[in-house]
């Protein structure tokens, strides 16, 4: 599992933002770090204070190397308008650590431990120590696919608790869930309004910012066809990037080849148009674009794996895996280049 919350006075390398250099966003000190946060895209940073964490009002992006202002605007997060304008007002123990540790105590405000650990996927795992045997722990292969994949989307999804507030506060995680429960019995996934674009989903419905796979995969026709996030991500860890089963488009090609009924049907090059060992040969750069903003220009992969049409750029504004590519190009471009396509219907990019 990542280690997404690291301890600066065990670990001082984990701190990746440059403090050398004078920032007016910058109003802490390496020294009032209590936790980092994150460290592949962006680099937030927690300080304690009495029984709670707070997030410093700045944030490191780790791909720009730059400095940049955190704080959630009203009209953004839901939970934003119950929180004062203030950093050090908006704690972390409702609006972060229900994710990012196992076992967060709204009582106590204490944790089993930080990050995601056995726990938060397979359930509390005292009677299988004692008793080690299948019947004593969750085990998400052994779930039906809506509550093997309730286990991931407890924290990959943008959403509401059912009950809010809960004791008078705000949280922004599904307080109560266990492995092998129904989330939607306590989570609500935001809505989305097809035409509108939001804070959370482009015109479509497809999501707009960080966090949201599970908003995506929901939607996709893999969920449909009882595809488990797991079939493609083994979260114990692998060599590969997105703790992937496979490296690159493998994990794809176990499934969608020409000789299996998903298809595609002939050889790559057919089936993208580009050389094979191009960019725009793998799976993710059609069916996964990265259009869900994360932090400054950074962007992380949508997970319907729909093909989203350039049309729909024209219509409704929302990104296109062609031009996203082919930036000096626009969508009547692409439009044109697709409907020569040989193997691409043309009513599918009908201008």
């Amino acid at each position: 599992m990542a280690k997404v919350i690291q301890d600066p006075a065990k670990h001082p390398e984990a701190i990746v933002a440059d403090f050398s250099t004078p920032n007016p966003l910058v109003t802490f000190s390496k020294e009032d770090i209590a936790f980092t946060y994150g460290s592949k895209w962006k680099q937030r940073y927690f300080t304690k204070r009495g029984d709670d964490y707070y997030v410093f009002p700045a944030q490191w992006d780790v791909r720009a190397k730059t400095w940049r202002r955190y704080f959630v605007e009203n009209g953004t997060d839901w939970w934003a308008v119950h929180y004062p304008p203030d950093q050090m007002q908006r704690p972390t123990g409702p609006l972060c650590d229900g994710c990012h540790s196992v076992n967060y105590d709204i009582k106590t405000k204490t944790v089993t431990e930080w990050n995601v650990g056995c726990e938060k996927c397979h359930g509390p795992g005292s009677l299988h120590v004692e008793f080690p045997v299948a019947s004593t722990i969750v085990n998400p292969a052994r779930l039906d696919a809506v509550r093997a994949d309730d286990v991931c989307l407890q924290c990959h999804s943008q959403g509401q608790p059912r009950t809010k507030p809960l004791d008078g506060v705000y949280y922004d995680w599904p307080v109560g869930f266990k492995p092998g429960d129904r989330l939607s019995d306590v989570w609500a996934l935001e809505e989305h309004h097809l035409g509108k674009e939001t804070f959370t989903h482009w015109p479509d419905g497809t999501a707009h910012k960080n966090r949201m796979q599970g908003n995506d995969y929901v939607q996709s026709q893999m969920s449909l066809k009882g595809v488990r996030c797991y079939a493609c991500h083994d979260v114990h860890g692998t060599p590969f990037e997105a703790d992937l089963r496979v490296s690159g488009d493998g994990v794809c090609l176990q499934c969608h080849g020409p000789q299996v009924q998903p298809g595609p049907r002939g050889t790559i090059e057919q089936h993208t148009q580009h050389k094979a060992t191009s960019t725009g040969s793998r799976c993710v750069a059609c069916h996964m674009p990265p259009i869900a903003r994360t932090v400054g220009n950074v962007n992380v992969r949508s997970h319907t794996f729909k093909f989203i049409s350039p049309v729909m750029t024209k219509r409704l504004g929302v990104p296109n895996p062609c031009t996203t590519c082919h930036t000096d190009r626009m969508p009547d471009w692409a439009i044109d280049a697709l409907k020569r396509w040989p193997t691409t219907s043309p009513w599918r990019v009908a201008g």
